[in-house]
């Protein structure tokens, strides 16, 4: 089995900032890309940055230049640096990952239980 343990959301004032972090554990043998993604109520899931397993990231165009991923292989754990919020940020943030798993050849999708970050006007 494989899990993904997020923590680090909260509540926080307008340009304030706020670390995300996802730890994955269990039988692991590598991991592809590392994904965060948002959820608002009434709003469809939002792809917020994503970073490969060499190190390439990307973001969305609402994010970029305040929000920074990156990414420890070393204990497969993926963050989510996020400076100048919002209140529109205010949001469930989830973490993806594409694991393969010890002893297997294909990779499979996991997710995190999800963090609440807040932002107030």
């Amino acid at each position: 089995q494989v899990q993904l343990v997020e923590s680090g959301g909260g509540l926080v004032q307008a340009g304030g900032s706020l670390r995300l972090s996802c730890a994955a554990s269990g039988s692991i043998s590598s991991i592809n890309e590392m994904t965060w993604y948002r959820r608002t109520p009434g709003k469809q899931r939002e792809l917020v940055a994503t970073i490969s397993s060499g190190g390439t990231a990307g973001a969305a165009d609402s994010v970029k230049g305040r929000f920074t991923i990156s990414r420890d292989n070393a204990i497969n754990t993926v963050y989510l640096q996020m400076n100048s919020l919002k209140p529109e940020d205010t949001a469930v943030y989830y973490c993806n990952m594409i694991v393969r798993r010890t002893g297997r050849n294909y990779y499979d999708n996991y997710w995190g239980q999800g963090t609440q970050v807040t932002v107030s006007s």
